[in-house]
């Protein structure tokens, strides 16, 4: 690799139109830059959006959370270290942006409220440090806990006396809505990023009482704030919330107003033909995540009836990716063979692959559209091939891995170069958080014991629906 003037492609609409031959691609990086190094027949496009995550620094099978039905999986969730907000936050950004990621949705993890404030300005810090955009979908609820239809209660016929005992002592107890939404406000008014949009973060219908999805739908219309929810994820979702909301649960969101421009949805693996068209006639956006979703086995989300009925769609990794690497050019790839169909012609094509992590996803974020850039490696991806005439988004869907990502350009700014960040220490944030981590062992030996109980107790509850 040479640096100065450098032939490569400009591909500004991926899927729509080919790539423009450039002489010089130095010239289209922001002027503050100082000339890198460009790979022989480099590509510049703009960076794929990853609209739905929850930034685990320490992830979940590293944690000891293996993969199982959602459900049963969310105990697990319980071993997650004990460790600094900004520096789990910092590390799973930095993972993003080496793979030429420039904007995430972060759904923060933390359930208690007294602490929502100052987590979330270090995870806004852990942002701008790395130099990514950010949503920050603030976290809500205060219903039904470890069971649906009834909470913990539930729970209790099946589990041991003195088992019960000791994990009941951890039940969340929860702040009134106006209280939650408060503190939610309250980070959204100590942002001052322009590259930092913060959300109200229903976690699901499930976890909200009426009294909460209400207040956060007249809350929303009167500050314009964005929410964004999961919605309908697993079939036991599916099949609690049309017992809870007999007239469906979309139905619902639409009755209270909480349906609008404004809310994006995550996963919606359950929803129904005439759910996708009211969403789409309110302008809702949703997230699909098919690794997650495949690996928790709630099933696969109906893309191919949003591209007849709508929704607007983007995609997310939601903390996991195909191969647990945050890699989400490999969930576009996924995505476009999950959807393409059997016929003769594809159903889902490149084009809507790009603009859907693109633009839509640009969207949920409340970020500009082709501010940013990435430097792809594109000369590897066809460093064999016999032609040079091959559509590049189709190209990029067949091999584009987070490896041949070179550069990355967020909001005029060099974020990353030659496959390292340039503003911050990765490897020697991931070795402090690992320290910290692994200090936290010997609580988190204590609690997988009461993790393998309580997940064998929720196995046990599902088990009869």
């Amino acid at each position: 690799m040479t640096a100065g003037a450098s032939p490569g492609r400009l591909l500004l609409r991926p899927g729509h139109e080919p790539a423009r031959r450039e002489t010089d691609l130095l010239r289209h990086l922001p002027e503050s830059v100082s000339p890198p190094a460009i790979p022989a027949n480099a590509l510049l496009m703009p960076p794929p959006v990853n609209a739905h995550d929850h930034g685990y620094g320490i992830r979940t099978l590293d944690f000891g959370n293996i993969d199982d039905a959602l459900e049963v999986w969310i105990p697990g969730l319980r071993l997650r270290p004990r460790t600094d907000p900004y520096l789990e936050a910092l590390v799973a950004f930095s993972r993003l942006a080496l793979t030429g990621v420039g904007a995430t949705m972060h759904c923060h993890n933390s359930l208690n409220i007294d602490r929502l404030v100052e987590e979330a300005g270090a995870v806004m810090r852990a942002a701008r440090d790395v130099g990514i955009r950010l949503a920050l979908s603030c976290p809500l609820l205060d219903h039904d806990p470890w069971a649906y239809d009834g909470g913990p209660q539930r729970l209790r016929p099946l589990l041991a006396p003195a088992d019960w005992e000791e994990l009941s002592a951890s039940i969340p107890k929860y702040a009134a809505p106006s209280v939650q939404i408060a503190a939610a406000d309250a980070v959204g008014a100590a942002n001052t990023s322009p590259l930092i949009d913060v959300q109200y973060g229903p976690i699901g219908p499930q976890w909200c009482s009426n009294a909460l999805l209400e207040s956060i739908a007249e809350a929303s219309a009167a500050t314009g704030r964005r929410i964004h929810m999961h919605l309908l994820e697993s079939p036991r979702q599916r099949q609690w919330l049309d017992r809870r909301f007999p007239q469906g649960v979309v139905r619902y969101l639409d009755d209270i107003g909480f349906l609008s421009p404004r809310l994006a949805v995550a996963h919606g693996v359950q929803l129904r033909t005439d759910e996708l068209e009211l969403l789409a006639a309110r302008g809702v956006q949703l997230v699909s995540n098919p690794s997650a979703n495949l690996r928790l086995r709630s099933g696969v989300a109906p893309i191919a009836d949003m591209s007849v009925h709508g929704p607007a769609f983007a995609f997310g990794l939601d903390g996991t990716g195909f191969d647990d690497d945050q890699d989400l050019w490999r969930e576009l790839r996924l995505a476009h063979l999950l959807h393409g169909g059997q016929d003769l012609m594809r159903a889902f094509t490149a084009k809507q692959v790009f603009d859907a992590a693109i633009h839509v996803g640009a969207k949920i974020l409340n970020a500009p559209v082709n501010e940013d850039l990435v430097l792809v490696d594109y000369g590897a991806l066809i460093a064999d091939s016999l032609t040079d005439d091959l559509d590049e988004a189709e190209v990029l869907l067949a091999r584009m891995t987070a490896a041949h990502a070179k550069g990355l350009y967020v909001g005029g700014q060099e974020v990353m170069r030659d496959g390292k960040l340039t503003r911050i220490d990765c490897e020697g944030a991931r070795a402090e958080l690992l320290q910290q981590a692994r200090a936290d062992l010997p609580r988190l030996t204590r609690e997988r014991q009461r993790v393998t109980k309580l997940a064998a107790a929720t196995r046990a509850y599902y088990s009869g629906w």
